[in-house]
This record gives C-alpha cells, sequence and structure tokens, in this order.
C-alpha cells in the first residue's frame, strides 16, 4: 500500500481513538469551510448615505467620527481569533498577531529579521518523526500537542507567521509565543497573498518555547472531507507539526513543514490517480 493509503487507515484509526491534534483542529476546519465571517459595521453616519437607524445615539451619527464595533487593536481581531479557535488555540490574553509582512513584525513590537529571505538548512527526517510510525505513537502526539495548545492559548502574546513553505504553493500558518523565532519563520516562509478574512491553511504549525518543557517534534496529516456545494464534499489532507522546548529549533521546525508539503502532495497525487481510474472504469461500462 502507498504512504497516501496507509495515512488515510491511519486516519480512520485516529478519528475513533480520539486523535485530538485532528478533531479539535481539523474537524474545525471542515466546518469552517463553509462559514462566512459577517465583519461587524466599523462606522455609522446618518448622511451621505449613512444608515438611518432609529434609536442611535447622536455621537454615532455625527459625521466623520468612527465609532469602532466590536473594541479591537493590535492584537485583539475577531476574526483573527475565531480562525485560530478554529485550528484549537484561544488567546486568552487577547494578545495575538497575524504576521504575512515585515510590517506586520513592527506592530507585534518584535524585531526584524536579519535576513530576507532567511535560507535554513534542515534537521534530518529523523528530527521529525510522523504520528502512527515506529518513532511516534498516535498517542503520544495526541498527548503533547494537545498540552501544546493549551499552553500557547494561555502564553501572553501569540505570534502567528502565514506564507508559503518556499519554493511551493502549500500555505502555512505557525502559532508561537516565541518572540525570538517568530521574525525568523516570516523571513523563512515565501510571501503568499494576504486573504481580509483570515483562515487556516493546509499546514498549521504550533511552536511551543517552554523552559521547563522537553523536547519534542513530530507531525500527523489527516485527511478531511471539505463540502465545495450544497451536500457536495471532496477529500483533502492537512497536516499539523508541533515543535516544543526551552529554545525550538527553526531547523526541525522547517523539516516539519517541508515533510507536511511532501505529504499533501502524495495523498493529492494519489487521489487523482484513483479518479482517473474510476473515470476510466466508468467509461468502459457505457
Amino acid at each position: 500500500a502507498t504512504d497516501a493509503h496507509q495515512r488515510r487507515q491511519r486516519s480512520t484509526t485516529m478519528r475513533s481513538a480520539a486523535f485530538v491534534v485532528t478533531r479539535t483542529s481539523l474537524h474545525s476546519l471542515v466546518k469552517r469551510s463553509t462559514r462566512r465571517i459577517v465583519i461587524p459595521i466599523r462606522s455609522f453616519s446618518s448622511k451621505d448615505g449613512g444608515p438611518d437607524i432609529p434609536g442611535l445615539p447622536d455621537s454615532i451619527r455625527r459625521v466623520n467620527e468612527e465609532v469602532v464595533f466590536p473594541d479591537e487593536y493590535p492584537g485583539q481581531n475577531y476574526a483573527f481569533n475565531w480562525s485560530l479557535n478554529g485550528d484549537g488555540v484561544t488567546p486568552l490574553k487577547k494578545s495575538s498577531f497575524r504576521i504575512t509582512k515585515l510590517l506586520d513584525l513592527k506592530v507585534a513590537g518584535l524585531d526584524q529579521p536579519k535576513k530576507m529571505p532567511l535560507a535554513v538548512k534542515l534537521a534530518a527526517a529523523s528530527k521529525m518523526p510522523e504520528a502512527g510510525s515506529d518513532a511516534l505513537t498516535f498517542e503520544a502526539f495526541d498527548e503533547v500537542s494537545q498540552r501544546t495548545k493549551d499552553l500557547l492559548s494561555s502564553s501572553d502574546h501569540l505570534y502567528c507567521p502565514e506564507g508559503h513553505v518556499p519554493s511551493t504553493k502549500t500555505g502555512v500558518r505557525i502559532i508561537t509565543n516565541s518572540a525570538t523565532l517568530a521574525p525568523d519563520l516570516l523571513a523563512y516562509l515565501e510571501r503568499a497573498p494576504k486573504k481580509f478574512e483570515p483562515e487556516s491553511q493546509p499546514v498549521t504549525a504550533y511552536v511551543l518555547e517552554q523552559p521547563d518543557m522537553e523536547q519534542f517534534a513530530g507531525y500527523a496529516i489527516e485527511e478531511i472531507e471539505v463540502e465545495v456545494d450544497d451536500n457536495v464534499y471532496e477529500p483533502k489532507s492537512v497536516a499539523a507539526v508541533v515543535v516544543v522546548g526551552p529554545k525550538p529549533d527553526i531547523k526541525v521546525i522547517a523539516k516539519g513543514l517541508e515533510l507536511s508539503h511532501e505529504g499533501l502532495m502524495a495523498d493529492e497525487a494519489e487521489r487523482a490517480a484513483k479518479k482517473e481510474a474510476e473515470e476510466a472504469a466508468a467509461k468502459e461500462k457505457e
């Protein structure tokens, strides 16, 4: 059996065994694929075509005076927080920064990277085992990934670089509490067009800098179903990378992103071949 086929078999096992990283974050991604986030109206005016709402206070009716609703500020964006919730992380301290460009680093109070783009020498594959392999059980990955999400949720600040795995079009979101790593992670990722509405990516990396935790690294890939039309679903693979320790190594993180990309592409190729074979078989029956 191919790796992709084995991975789908493992996917069924993961769901039946309460594989938290996929049920918490990736199952939410399925729901979110059809969810529409409505951005609240941020300013009102009774003139120039603005809405005339009965009972609206005069202070809000004044022209050229913007009223922010809800109360957002740098680090507190409701649409982005909602998206992070879908990834299994809730920024309890209300300080989470979506970082897609250098200016976002400045807004987050972070240093600029020394090099842009940043070339990273990847760690050995043995440093980034896949869940379900001999080197990493599902249970171990489950336990650490959930603990990592809980600790990230309670961190004072969250920094979330987004972009593409270098030389690919595979989208990545990295959720970390490390102010030191975040600039280099942004410099490593290939810049991708920023969408106004935040959404989860095919690869999500959870990177926790925690002095009292042992080093851990691993990744998992699962096949999910995404609704593409009313009651029409298509399979899609998604990946989660977890790296934890006193000083997470960017080389290990980068290796996890690369292996995730390779796994997603392998699954996609196998699905395409299977679909082509099924269509060919259907034509022969006609």
